[in-house]
């Protein structure tokens, strides 16, 4: 090379290195003004090719993940690429870890992990340690020069910085490994004695307010509900009507048995008259007589179902029973148990508790009732009866029956009011309390 073209070359060697390190100083600006973690991922793996020239960049952090990729807005961990990329990163630090930039190529990897290099990288990679947070991996089709890799290294170094000033700033004030040690071995003797803490178990299942020794009103005969004579929940007297059922047919059967005896009887009478002089009839006269009983038996049964045709209250209460409109024209029969007459003053709790959430109860254990209209005022009540063996509610759930008598001197809620009642069992640990319905449907599922 001639002189002069020495002379020619020299300011153009000296402008280009003037534009790497402006490039430099603007990169290392733009990195340490970023405010987030992932505001720096991105700037680390799509601005650094206005330094030098690759084709994907990843950067990953010492927790075991990828942190950015070139080219992505956002990392889907659960990609092939980024779970094998973690691995061959996770690889690179533990062989490599803290030093300057180290190029990384398939033939560096253990043969598990070079296989799928070329179908997801280019054949020559960097790998750019960043300091305790992780590590910044470039790839491209030439091989990295040294001049380049001594670039990086300031670059690797400047990021490394900014993004340690945001962990601390993200982080704030941390113990030392020492004591976040003792922090958590505190934190887990809290945790092991507040799960040894006692605790009642407990139980939440429906409650319906109900009367306690109810008198039930049956259909004395068989026949159609004609009337009723009072409203629901209306008080009702002693002996007064409450309903009536159809009398059509037994007014008929009536009038058929009057007819039916006024012929059994005339037939006496003509046979008692013949038996003056006829002795065959005087023979008949003892079987017409046993028809004529019959018929007046019928008759007088008849009368008497009609005298039964008018339901009355056998007790003072009040009517407790569906609409009205439900029963008109219904047909009941002998036994079918129609309305219950109660003193509203006598009730108790009808609890159904889910087999799901049964928990060992004795007669007298705390029970408390949250009604419906009325949640923020608990009522006391005691339990009374426990049912052993569980029904299906016309939910469909399957459930224990059990009732409770309130406590003396509450308010007595109205019959028919709902809400959700809340059972006190036998006292076990909070960690018993915590770990009971996991450990059930566990059992159910592995069949232990």
């Amino acid at each position: 090379m001639s002189a002069a073209s020495r002379i020619d070359a020299a300011p153009a060697e000296g402008n280009r290195q003037l534009l790497v390190l402006t490039g430099l100083l603007q990169l290392e600006r733009r990195a340490r003004a970023t405010t987030t973690v992932e505001e720096f991922g991105f700037l680390a793996v799509n601005e650094t090719p206005g330094l030098v020239r690759y084709r994907q960049a990843v950067l990953w952090s010492s927790l075991g993940r990828v942190a950015a990729l070139s080219g992505v807005p956002l990392v889907d961990r659960n990609t092939p690429y980024v779970l094998w990329l973690g691995r061959v990163l996770a690889w690179a630090h533990a062989a490599h870890g803290n030093g300057g930039p180290v190029p990384l190529a398939a033939a560096d990897l253990p043969p598990d992990l070079a296989r799928d290099w070329a179908d997801w990288l280019p054949p020559h990679g960097l790998w750019l340690p960043l300091g305790p947070n992780g590590a910044l991996l470039l790839a491209r089709d030439e091989a990295w020069s040294t001049a380049e890799n001594h670039v990086l290294g300031y670059v690797a170094d400047a990021y490394g910085h900014a993004w340690s000033a945001l962990e601390r700033r993200r982080g704030g004030w941390r113990l030392p490994k020492r004591g976040r040690v003792v922090l958590v071995a505190l934190a887990l003797a809290l945790a092991a004695g507040a799960l040894a803490l006692p605790m009642p178990q407990s139980a939440l299942a429906p409650a319906e307010v109900i009367a306690r020794a109810p008198t039930v009103v049956r259909a004395p005969i068989d026949g159609v509900v004609d009337r009723f004579e009072v409203a629901p929940n209306e008080a009702v007297s002693e002996g007064q009507v409450l309903l009536a059922l159809d009398r059509t047919r037994l007014l008929n059967r009536l009038d058929v048995a009057r007819k039916a005896l006024e012929v059994a009887e005339a037939e006496h009478r003509q046979a008692s008259q013949q038996a003056l002089f006829d002795s065959r009839s005087k023979a008949n006269l003892a079987t017409l007589k046993g028809r004529v009983d019959q018929q007046a038996a019928e008759v007088a049964y008849v009368r008497e179902l009609l005298s039964r045709i008018e339901i009355r209250a056998p007790r003072v209460g009040i009517a407790i029973f569906d609409d009205v409109n439900d029963w008109i024209g219904k047909p009941v029969g002998i036994g079918k148990r129609i309305l219950v007459v109660a003193d509203p003053k006598e009730t108790e709790l009808e609890i159904r508790l889910p087999v799901a959430d049964a928990i060992a109860l004795e007669t007298g254990a705390e029970v408390r009732l949250f009604l419906n209209v009325d949640p923020q005022r608990p009522i006391p009540a005691r339990l009374s009866f426990a049912g052993y063996q569980a029904d299906v509610t016309p939910e469909g759930v399957l459930a224990y029956r059990l009732k409770a008598t309130f406590d003396s001197g509450t308010s007595v809620p109205r019959i028919g009011l709902k809400g959700i009642a809340k059972l006190y069992g036998e006292d076990s640990t909070l960690g018993y309390a915590l770990l009971r319905r996991p450990l059930a449907a566990l059992r159910q599922r592995l069949g232990v």
